[in-house]
């Protein structure tokens, strides 16, 4: 177990040597603490939802593994989430689909009312925490050939048209309710897996049904809309109806945020690019961190140099206020728990690596023409102390620091996890 002398031993020494070099650990410290990730709830049960018991996952989404302990009810997902919560430095928010509804009553997505997640709603009072909402179009028998609102046949159309207003009144009511903006996020899985003739139509349809879910007015106090663009899918691989650039012109043109995947672009593309590009006319993004391996397989956030190179560009470019960061990934071959402690701390770490440069020095180099300057100094903070300032960081949250939290994670397996099978 880490010993809070030794922590505090080593962050005396860490806060001089970055004092050297002109950061103040302090402030960076405090200026991670006003982070708030936005962490996904359908890590937990392998989005399956309470909506339709035993529903096959469908429309390119799929979970691999069987790990035990997989929650099955509310209130096993929302202990284990208040579980994962309690090991995350500092005050966060909760994603939810449509599918998380509770509620006695026989719904369907058209149907569902901001009561039925009034259950959400009471525990993240209890937890101080946010909530953010997700409409689900999957895994539903009116998601036809692959199209949802961009669908050719009316019938259709309507029906996501109304799932997405409902979305729409429950993310007002987190707004109002816990005194946090909500972000309502839309992610569609319509296209077409080999080539079309008409790459027109569908968007203008989309174009429509998006203007009609959003035709009711709320204040951005309590809600506003995001839109998640694809570069592909399974079963959409030649065809993408709300790729990257159509919610990018979507977004500017109705003062909404622009959602960024991390996994949804070419591998070789630098997704931490995007937001410089974006934000100088955009209202603002949300962010949803992943790890694709080859591409979108959704694997558990690590700290690894794409998820560095997010981080430093969110902070080095002072974008962290036009941005909301939350989690997407769904691993079941490991604790559930565990994985969104893993994903949230490291993307923590990145944040809190990037902060402790000295940003005004480095770009006053690289605006002098001092790039030799620019290497070296980035260089060498490859090797500086951060990871004691980030030890520092977790036990002022009161959060077990370094693997201690995963002697947590054993014991919660072993008191309620396993018991469930």
């Amino acid at each position: 177990m880490v010993k809070t002398e030794e922590v505090e031993d080593a962050y005396k020494v860490a806060k001089e040597r970055y004092a050297e070099i002109g950061v103040d650990t302090e402030a960076a410290i405090k200026q991670l603490n006003k982070v708030k990730l936005s962490v996904h709830c359908w890590q937990g049960d392998d989005i399956h939802g309470f909506l339709f018991p035993g529903q096959e996952l469908t429309g390119g989404i799929g979970v691999s593994g069987n790990y035990p302990g997989i929650a099955r009810t509310p209130d096993e997902l929302s202990g284990d989430l208040s579980e994962a919560l309690s090991l995350i430095p500092g005050s966060h928010k909760v994603q939810m689909h449509a599918i998380y509804a509770v509620t006695d009553k026989k719904k369907d997505l058209d149907e569902i009312e901001p009561e039925d997640f009034s259950y959400w709603v009471d525990w993240a009072k209890k937890e101080k925490i946010g909530l953010d909402m997700n409409g689900t179009f999957f895994s539903h028998p009116k998601v036809k050939h692959n199209f949802t609102l961009a669908s050719p046949e009316k019938d259709i159309r309507d029906f996501w048209i109304e799932h997405g207003k409902r979305t729409r009144a429950i993310a007002n009511y987190f707004g109002k309710e816990l005194g946090q903006q909500s972000v309502n996020n839309l992610w569609i899985p319509d296209g077409f897996k080999d080539n079309p003739i008409d790459k027109a139509t569908p968007r203008l349809r989309l174009i429509e049904s998006l203007d009609e879910i959003d035709k009711k007015q709320y204040d951005e106090k309590n809600t506003i809309e995001a839109f998640e663009g694809k570069l592909f899918g399974t079963g959409i691989e030649s065809y993408t109806v709300g790729s990257h650039l159509f919610y990018n012109n979507y977004a500017l043109t109705r003062n909404k945020l622009w959602t960024i995947d991390a996994g949804h672009w070419h591998p070789t593309e630098d997704v931490s690019d995007k937001f410089s590009a974006f934000l100088p006319f955009g209202k603002g993004l949300m962010l949803h961190v992943s790890r694709p391996v080859r591409w979108d397989s959704d694997h558990v956030v690590i700290f690894d140099e794409a998820l560095v190179r997010i981080a430093r560009s969110l902070v080095r470019d002072n974008e962290l206020s036009k941005t909301n960061i939350g989690l997407d990934f769904f691993d079941a071959t490991i604790n559930r728990v565990a994985a969104w402690v893993i994903g949230a701390r490291a993307t923590q770490k990145a944040l809190l690596q990037g902060m402790l440069e000295p940003i005004d020095q480095l770009k006053k180099a690289e605006l002098n023409y001092d790039f030799t300057t620019r290497l070296a100094e980035t260089e060498e903070l490859k090797s500086y102390p951060f990871g004691a300032v980030w030890d520092e960081f977790c036990l002022r949250n009161d959060v077990p620091v370094g693997n201690d939290w995963l002697d947590n994670i054993h014991q919660y397996e072993k008191d309620v996890q396993f018991k469930r099978n």
